[in-house]
């Protein structure tokens, strides 16, 4: 079921939530403007005074679990966090490119495409279990597969990989229809084969090596592009997304 957005409501000029850390950008000389995700109040904005400093800059941190208070005199206002941190996630990636560029690619898509303010909880959720399972290198490139899928379908262009979208089929589903997004199998596609998309062995979990992870992650790529930029008036995904899959691609040719 599509994860529906709720919009916070609260006309309240401060709260107190948990988030993820997006994005981080200089703000005078001293301070940083952070993007983080919540559970409770979506995606949010804020300046952290003396974000730059020795004690808050290692904290600062992309993929940070944070303990978040918001202020603003004004609710429209950009506001100001003040931030504890719950677990850092550094350790995790400093030492794998592919695991870093990964964790920048999920931060990145969350960032440009949710809307401030939209409240996702169920994805919040499955965004959390994704930046805890850096920890777990061996099952983190499938996980990751699976969120962009249910990304797509919280953004509302999910795709419909459980039956044939011609017989209903469970059994033998080999391709995609680049229209609908719905699996079509071996049978139902006859000579319109050539005109469908793989289907995607990592949708099942059927993971023998790292190039099914990478044929899955193309299938998301093309209904990300045709899906999701077209809506959104855009031409390219981010760079983060397209550095995560050069990564995947050089250590597959390693």
């Amino acid at each position: 079921i599509r994860d529906r957005f709720v919009s916070h409501q609260d006309s309240s000029m401060e709260w107190r939530d948990k988030g993820i850390l997006l994005a981080t950008k200089q703000f005078g000389e001293t301070s940083l403007i952070i993007d983080v995700f919540t559970p409770d109040h979506g995606k949010a904005s804020g300046v952290v005074r003396g974000g730059q400093s020795k004690k808050l800059k290692p904290i600062l941190q992309i993929g940070a679990q944070l303990d978040l208070t918001w202020k603003a005199r004004l609710q429209e206002h950009l506001g100001s966090f003040q931030v504890d941190l719950i677990r850092s996630r550094t350790a995790n990636v400093m030492n794998d490119r592919l695991l870093l560029a990964g964790m920048l690619s999920s931060a990145t898509l969350i960032n440009r495409f949710f809307p401030a303010g939209q409240v996702y909880k169920n994805f919040y959720k499955s965004s959390e279990n994704l930046f805890d399972l850096l920890q777990f290198p061996d099952i983190w490139l499938l996980a990751y597969f699976k969120w962009e899928l249910e990304f797509l379908e919280t953004l509302g262009f999910g795709l419909d990989l459980k039956t044939c979208a011609v017989t209903g089929s469970t059994e033998d589903l080999m391709f995609i229809s680049p229209k609908t997004g719905r699996a079509v199998s071996q049978a139902a596609a006859g000579e319109w084969s050539s005109r469908l998309l793989p289907f995607p062995v990592a949708a099942n979990g059927d993971v023998n090596s790292i190039d099914d992870i990478l044929e899955g992650l193309r299938i998301s790529q093309f209904f990300l592009e045709k899906k999701v930029l077209a809506t959104f008036g855009m031409e390219h995904l981010p760079t983060a997304r397209a550095r995560f899959i050069s990564s995947l691609e050089r250590k597959i040719k390693n």
